[in-house]
């Protein structure tokens, strides 16, 4: 038989006009004197309470229960009150998303398959509650289907020299053999504005040589381990290696991905980027170099991304990080360095090559010729960031001068505000200075040398500033997707959960809420734009747009049986007819793109003081739709544990009118039914959704309550209790 849906766990949340979010919920056993009672009925009351025949039999439409899979399983009372007075029941949790999906995307179908084995025993349907939510997902799942990919960094500084390839000269690069071509393209790399050598075999390509870019020499030391690496994909499946010169063995095969796996000749490569790392040591001399051979098939195009091609030496002593690019000025110039304080006629240079420290390379020369102030002669470097405040940096270089001086540095702010290091004192013979400074400020961003104090010629080498940081190479890369690709991977996701829930139960569900909650209070769309969100939130129209309610219509109605009925379900619509027609609005449009919805849930998560009037107009304007309605998830709360008399009679009275409104206002013909959230009062139903509030038609002891009269009345529409007066004492 189709079975429809149990409610297998009441929901966390607290608020009485919030969606039933959150249906998780942890049984424990308090005391009995801690348990909740309901007043008593009177005696007359209770004995014609006692002789109503059970819920179902009064009803000539689908009488429903949201109740908890555990009881259902587990306990034997509430079970033979749902399998005895009801005719469908609706799990809150355990058909959910977030129950059901695994890390991997994998469904779990066993405890439903159990339970439905035992609500086929009881000739009870189940009702599929839900298929599309945003609570109650495994979350974590679905963001790791779009979380950026991050390509870890090089592991040290690379000895690989890029820079023909960044200029797009190949200075350097060998095309032994370009095949169809080898350029450098702009954004084909790792990043949208990342640039990539391109690589095309050709038809007839058949060796690896046939396509094939070889690197500069690259300098090693004997004995050293050296890592390289990069990232390739590909236009279609292809096949490249590596070959060398300068190693013992130039064609080695390798574990190209550095897993210690297989040793093969050729990597493949795919449309998605994958990294190629290994590592090389038998060197023949004091340099080698490797050499692209991705010509094993013809008319693949390849893609290699430039600015992470590294090869590192993995034995080479850590270097501590300087904050200035240009301090040894091997280039033999000035570059990043700027003069401030021309005004007394002070001079900036660079030696001439062989005259820095050591009597090696070059150094930088500052001249001033007259005693001034120090800030009036001054030698500029500019960071790219500003320094870190209450970060203590080491500087160090190494001086001399013509004649004994002195001068100081500076770590300065756009307002000229520093941090000051005192007076160094200046010698004629090299001598290496290091000081520390603490930053004080959160804009310091100038390294100045104040050299106006004294009339000489400076001469510094070597200038360091650091935080102490050692150099690892390159950092990571991240890659985020774009919104199209999202959209398609979250597409697929949602595909595969819908199809395969309605496919497992085709024989088992006949009706299914597709769509739920996508409403907000006030009319309009959930766009899933949330910043607050639950660990378990996550919302499937943020990627996939309006239309992802389209898509679920669409797959449930082509993978479910022609007969099956598809809702889409909110709440507070009798509180909030603006969010009802919002509601009734979004039907249509799913409708006008071209699905079709069966018919709309209404929750009704009520109490005795909700409008009766608005009641009325919620049903006389779903009715108005043509569609099935169903009243999903009824409940009528006191708001109290311990209900008076007079409160029980209030909740009986609200249970009938409901149910009388119901059937005056919607046809016959669409009527699909009423669903009791929940059984009883017992805390077991009522940790996290309504404690301490009395909703519902038994109380904490299964004992049926004066709304159990209201229920059955309304449902059979008139009072049954007349049929009892003639044999009551």
């Amino acid at each position: 038989m189709k079975n429809i849906k149990i409610l297998s766990v009441l929901f966390l949340s607290s608020m009485i006009f919030t969606s039933c979010e959150e249906e998780i919920m942890e049984w424990e056993e308090r005391p009995e004197d801690e348990r909740v009672t309901t007043a008593e009925l009177p005696l007359e009351l209770e004995e014609k309470i006692s002789r109503y025949e059970p819920l179902n039999n009064y009803s000539d439409y689908v009488l429903g229960a949201g109740i908890v899979l555990d009881l259902y399983m587990n306990n034997e009372t509430y079970r033979s009150i749902v399998d005895e007075n009801f005719d469908e029941v609706t799990v809150g949790y355990a058909m959910k998303h977030g129950a059901m999906v695994n890390s991997e995307g994998e469904i779990n179908f066993e405890p439903i398959d159990d339970f439905i084995a035992q609500t086929n025993q009881a000739e009870v349907d189940v009702y599929g509650h839900t298929l599309v939510w945003h609570a109650n997902q495994n979350a974590s799942y679905l963001n790791s289907l779009i979380a950026p990919t991050v390509i870890p960094g090089s592991s040290g500084a690379s000895a690989l020299d890029i820079s023909g390839l960044e200029d797009g000269s190949f200075n350097g690069w060998a095309k032994n053999n370009p095949g169809d071509g080898i350029t450098v393209v702009e954004g084909e790399g790792l990043t949208e504005d990342s640039q990539a050598i391109e690589l095309i075999a050709g038809s007839g390509s058949a060796q690896p040589y046939d396509l094939q870019l070889a690197t500069p020499q690259i300098p090693v030391i004997e004995g050293h381990e050296y890592e390289v690496s990069f990232y390739i994909r590909s236009d279609q499946p292809g096949q490249g290696r590596i070959s060398f010169g300068g190693l013992e063995n130039n064609y080695p095969y390798q574990d190209w991905y550095g897993t210690g796996g297989d040793f093969t000749e050729a990597f493949e490569t795919t449309s998605q980027w994958q990294q190629v790392k290994f590592t090389v040591s038998d060197f023949t001399g004091t340099s080698f170099n490797l050499s692209f051979d991705l010509g094993y098939v013809p008319g693949v195009t390849y893609y290699i991304d430039v600015s992470n091609m590294s090869v590192v030496d993995l034995n080479a002593e850590s270097e501590m990080v300087n904050f200035i690019a240009n301090g040894d000025f091997e280039g033999g110039n000035l570059d990043g360095w700027d003069g401030n304080g021309n005004g007394n006629e002070s001079t900036r240079a660079v030696t001439a090559e062989g005259e820095g420290y050591g009597d090696t390379g070059y150094a930088m020369v500052l001249t001033n010729p007259t005693e001034a102030q120090s800030y009036e002669a001054q030698q500029v470097y500019a960071f790219d960031e500003p320094l870190v405040q209450g970060t203590e940096y080491t500087m160090s270089f190494f001086i001399k001068a013509d004649v004994p001086s002195a001068l100081e540095v500076e770590l300065q702010s756009p307002d000229y505000s520093a941090d000051y290091s005192g007076a160094i004192e200046v010698g004629t013979t090299w001598a290496k200075v290091e000081r520390t400074i603490e930053v004080t400020a959160d804009d310091r961003g100038k390294f100045i040398f104040d050299f106006g104090a004294s009339a000489a010629t400076f001469y510094i080498d070597n200038v360091v500033f650091t935080d102490g940081e050692v150099a690892t190479g390159t950092g990571p890369v991240i890659i985020e997707m774009s919104d199209e690709e999202k959209a398609e991977v979250i597409g697929d996701a949602m595909e595969d959960w819908i199809v395969g829930m309605v496919t497992h139960y085709t024989s088992e569900v006949t009706a299914w809420d597709v769509v739920n909650e996508p409403m907000r209070e006030g009319g309009t769309l959930r766009d899933g734009n949330v910043t607050d969100l639950a660990s378990d939130d996550f919302y499937w129209q943020k990627y996939l747009g309006k239309d992802y309610a389209v898509t679920a219509f669409n797959l449930a109605r082509e993978y479910a049986e022609p007969s099956d009925v598809l809702f889409i379900n909110d709440y507070n619509l009798e509180a909030s007819m603006a969010k009802l027609d919002g509601l009734i609005d979004y039907v249509e449009y799913i409708e006008n793109e071209g699905a079709t919805v069966d018919g709309i849930g209404t929750q009704m998560h009520v109490s005795l003081t909700t409008s009766r009037e608005n009641i009325v107009e919620m049903f006389q304007k779903m009715a108005a739709t043509g569609k099935l309605i169903k009243i999903s998830e009824l409940d009528v709360r006191l708001g109290t544990a311990a209900p008076t008399s007079e409160q029980l009679a209030d909740q009986a009275d609200m249970y009938q009118f409901i149910f009388d409104a119901y059937s005056e206002h919607v046809p016959a013909a669409q009527r699909y039914g009423v669903t009791l959230w929940n059984i009883s009062d017992n805390e077991n139903e009522h940790e996290f959704w309504l404690p301490e509030e009395s909703p519902n038609v038994w109380d904490a002891n299964y004992e049926r309550k004066h709304a159990y009269k209201g229920v059955a009345d309304g449902l059979a529409g008139r009072d049954v209790s007349e049929d009892f007066t003639g044999e009551l004492e």
